[in-house]
């Protein structure tokens, strides 16, 4: 399924390094299996978020998308799961990431505000991200937002890994960054609900990814997992296997369109 944003893994090793990058990283979700890294796994993640942090550095940027490989979804066509905003501009002055987490595996979600190394520990499928930094514009636009808490409105705590785009019944983790990005771009008038961010994404044209998954797929996935549900999806597409979501790739098409001098990069392991 195309959305990580889940907790999956307790992070023990490498505290130091992780304190000293994070500076003092907030409470992340609770694991869903408690077992430790390896050396070898934690290493490489701390190195990842230090490329980043460097990437981003360099970038002059004050807040920019940042995504992760959270899943291995490339029988979709996609390489990454999950994103968030990277934000230079909190209150602490470093790099944090904010974004929508699935707590364990449960049919509910939180948001989070966390180092990068944390962004990172997670028992991820690859160590590597990605990093779309708009305009200085809609960086302080979202950077507003969120300094003043107002990305918290649009939070749904009812998570579904399959959300549909244009339903409030639910939510999935890039579905809540998206609709943030809607109220920071609307400027013809106000965007403060998840309703009005959903009619501005349709009129500006955003399109979702449309998934294949038939019907014993669905629902074997109903059946064993509490935080899919196909629902929310309009009949007409539910009974076709067309399954249509927020994904990374989706996302950061639609930004980048809408803005042409948006710079995109990958980091990749060392």
């Amino acid at each position: 399924m195309p959305v990580d944003g889940c907790r999956r893994v307790a992070r023990r090793a490498f505290v130091v390094l992780v304190l000293l990058l994070a500076a003092g990283t907030a409470a992340a979700g609770r694991p869903c299996e408690e077992h430790a890294l390896d050396a070898r796994t934690a290493e490489r993640a701390v190195n990842l978020a230090l490329d980043t942090r460097a990437r981003l550095d360099g970038s002059g940027a004050t807040l920019a998308l940042i995504g992760r490989a959270g899943q291995n979804l490339s029988q979709y066509g996609l390489r990454y799961s999950h994103f968030g905003f990277a934000w230079r501009d909190h209150p602490k002055g470093v790099w944090r990431v904010v974004h929508q987490l699935n707590e364990c595996g449960s049919d509910r979600s939180e948001i989070y505000d966390e180092g990068l190394a944390n962004f990172f520990l997670d028992d991820l499928w690859k160590m590597e991200a990605v990093i779309l930094i708009p305009s200085k514009a809609l960086q302080q636009r979202l950077g507003e937002l969120l300094s003043t808490r107002r990305h918290l409105g649009f939070h749904q705590p009812r998570y579904n890994m399959v959300a549909y785009p244009l339903s409030t019944r639910y939510q999935n983790s890039n579905q809540w960054a998206l609709e943030v990005i809607a109220a920071a771009e609307s400027e013809a008038a106000p965007v403060t609900t998840r309703e009005q961010a959903q009619q501005w994404l349709r009129r500006a044209g955003y399109q979702p990814t449309e998934l294949r998954i038939d019907t014993l797929a669905r629902l074997g996935a109903r059946l064993t997992r509490v935080n899919i549900a196909f629902d929310d999806h309009p009949g007409e597409l539910r009974w076709a296997d067309r399954i249509r979501t927020v994904t990374v790739d989706s996302v950061f098409t639609f930004v980048a369109a809408r803005e042409p001098g948006a710079m995109r990069s990958e980091v990749v392991p060392r």
